[in-house]
């Protein structure tokens, strides 16, 4: 005799947000990292996805040309979670995973740390091709509640 059917293990959850193409997104997208992994009580570091969640947008708005939106897509892993955020510009956005001593940043200026923030403080980190530009990632480690 059979017994009853198990429910199949749910599949991890995730979020796809279309953010505005203007610094305005970069506020948004923290909120919606924070709630996000706040809702599955997540133990990811929330300050750090938020961190680095806003150094992804804020470079997705500021090396993109036009006003295609930017697309924000948060996934909840057994792990952890992984933030990616998509934009127009099919180009790299510089060595994530293999910086170069070229690659540190200039101590007097305001900008050019995004980056390396994200190489130190995520799992790990990258780049991929998308049919409309790119999409910049990274992951930070936790597990989701049982």
């Amino acid at each position: 005799m059979n017994g009853p059917a198990l429910p199949e293990p749910s599949s991890p959850a995730s979020w796809r947000i279309a953010l505005p193409h203007t610094t305005a997104a970069v506020p948004v997208a923290r909120a919606l990292v924070r709630t996000a992994l706040t809702d599955i009580e997540s133990t990811a570091d929330t300050d750090t996805a938020e961190l680095l969640t806003a150094e992804l947008v804020a470079n997705a708005v500021e090396h993109t040309e036009g006003c295609a939106p930017i697309e924000l897509v948060i996934e909840l892993l057994p792990t952890g979670c992984q933030v990616e955020v998509h934009d127009s510009n099919p180009l790299p956005p510089g060595d994530l995973t293999d910086p170069s001593a070229d690659d540190a940043p200039d101590p007097w200026q305001e900008h050019g740390r995004g980056l390396l923030l994200i190489r130190t403080l995520s799992s790990s980190c990258g780049h991929r091709p998308t049919e409309s530009g790119k999409a910049v990632w990274f992951t930070l480690p936790g597990t989701l509640p049982h």
